[in-house]
């Protein structure tokens, strides 16, 4: 019995490059996107959207990331409160999102669209269903805005309306906040005007006396610790959403006292 003839080497190059680009097609078809890039920078998700009247006090007093009066702490009314399936329990004070309208027609102001930081939580109504008044239980994405940025996209006769919205890269004048507060062994800072993705998913802080230490959410962007930090120049490292690392060092002098706001560096954006 003749031997087959020997497997041409140019074909059996050609089918391993196949089977090869095969693999890595299977490979990313199971990875997804990083948050901040271009291709989810782009991408706009479908959610609803309602205001509340500007005499409304969550305008000053900063509601669930804690931020205190959104215009001496620089937020204003490009503003947004989430639903728990954007908020994810705080994790989302200070993200950055665009917002359109779509499909109303009728209400929607075409070409335009606004910019809003999240500093509020949209609290569900478990007593109406998701579908019939309860806007904000989950799996709703919505977003509930002042009025003054609501009608900056549509008229405000329309009430509840559907929207798109995507992350963006927040854009911030002047370095990040921190604000003190606490009592003697307890130490809690408030970190705001943070650019970049704006979410803060990690804070360290460092004394002269200290090397780095861990700081815990207390809630929002609010983060505490028990230690004695008094009397040290503080210097503070922060970890944005997206993997993007701050250290700032000495932004609280030797004589910082508890209540006072101390500026820092800033992400690049």
């Amino acid at each position: 019995m003749t031997p087959p003839p020997p497997f041409p080497s140019t074909l059996l190059r050609l089918l391993q490059l196949l089977l090869s680009l095969s693999i890595l097609r299977l490979a990313g078809a199971h990875s997804s996107p990083s948050l901040f890039s271009s291709s989810a920078l782009s991408e706009w998700r479908p959610a609803r959207a309602s205001y509340y009247a500007a005499s409304d006090p969550r305008d000053t007093v900063g509601g669930a990331c804690g931020y205190g009066d959104l215009g001496n702490t620089g937020y204003g009314q490009a503003t947004v409160g989430l639903s728990p399936v954007l908020f994810q329990k705080g994790q989302a004070c200070g993200a950055c999102y665009e917002v359109r309208c779509v499909q109303e027609l009728r209400y929607c102001i075409p070409g335009t669209s606004i910019e809003l930081t999240a500093t509020n939580f949209c609290a569900p109504n478990f007593g109406l269903p998701s579908d019939a008044g309860g806007l904000c239980n989950p799996p709703n994405a919505h977003f509930v805005m002042p009025i003054a940025a609501f009608e900056k996209i549509a008229i405000w006769k329309a009430g509840v309306l559907p929207i798109q919205y995507r992350r963006t890269k927040c854009l911030r004048v002047g370095g990040v906040r921190f604000t003190i507060d606490g009592r003697g062994f307890f130490v809690a800072v408030l970190v705001s005007n943070v650019a970049g993705a704006g979410d803060v998913t990690a804070v360290k802080v460092k004394g002269t006396a200290t090397g780095w230490l861990p700081m815990g959410r207390n809630w929002g962007q609010n983060w505490h610790i028990g230690a004695d930090l008094r009397g040290q120049p503080l210097s503070f490292e922060l970890t944005n959403s997206d993997g993007a690392v701050l250290t700032a060092y000495n932004v609280a002098p030797r004589d910082w006292s508890f209540g006072q706001t101390y500026v820092g560096k800033q992400f690049s954006f």
